[in-house]
């Protein structure tokens, strides 16, 4: 049976849901947390707010430190999912990962001289490290804008919660439904 992996990030974690089915009939086949900020690692979480009390160089250099971190862990995360999957017998046929408005970031010295950007760079940095991580995991990746879901299947989605038990908040119920706009899409 194929499945997909859904994804919604926040910042140094991941709520992931794998999803077989269709629209219609959606089945969870597995859901959890994924951490993917060491938290041995000081400002692994909030890097860029780390990142703005630095010089340019040494900004740089803590980014890139916490970038390939967090891929690590997503790694880590992502490959032991798809072998898990794979040995109950299922095929992961792709991941979504829910993303931001899209728009392009300024260059590193713009963001970190606004809070606002500097949020924002945080929630991409996330996310690109799980397209990356389920990439090196030979997935296909689909980036599913978070407004464009369909309101209608998200209220089907959220009755799912009574009978598979918690949790079955807004993060599941979210990358439930980009899990399965990626079934139909592979």
């Amino acid at each position: 049976m194929r499945v997909a992996l859904g994804f919604r990030a926040h910042s140094g974690w991941a709520a992931m849901v794998a999803v077989a089915g269709a629209m219609d009939a959606p089945r969870i086949v597995e859901r959890r947390r994924v951490v993917i900020a060491d938290p041995e690692m000081p400002d692994s979480k909030q890097p860029y707010h780390a990142a703005a009390e630095l010089p340019i160089v040494k900004a740089e250099a803590l980014l890139g430190k916490s970038v390939q971190s967090s891929r690590a862990l997503a790694l880590d995360a992502i490959s032991a999912t798809v072998r898990a999957l794979q040995s109950q017998g299922y095929v992961v046929a792709g991941c979504s990962v829910l993303r931001g408005s899209g728009r392009a970031l300024p260059g590193l010295e713009a963001i970190l001289a606004s809070h606002a950007l500097i949020h924002t760079a945080e929630g991409e940095l996330f996310r690109d490290v799980l397209v990356w991580a389920a990439q090196e995991c030979r997935l296909r990746v689909i980036g599913v804008p978070e407004k464009s879901l369909d309101a209608e299947l998200l209220k089907r989605i959220a009755s799912l919660g009574k009978s598979i038990g918690p949790p079955w908040t807004q993060d599941q119920k979210h990358a439930t439904v980009a899990a399965l706009m990626t079934l139909c899409e592979c």
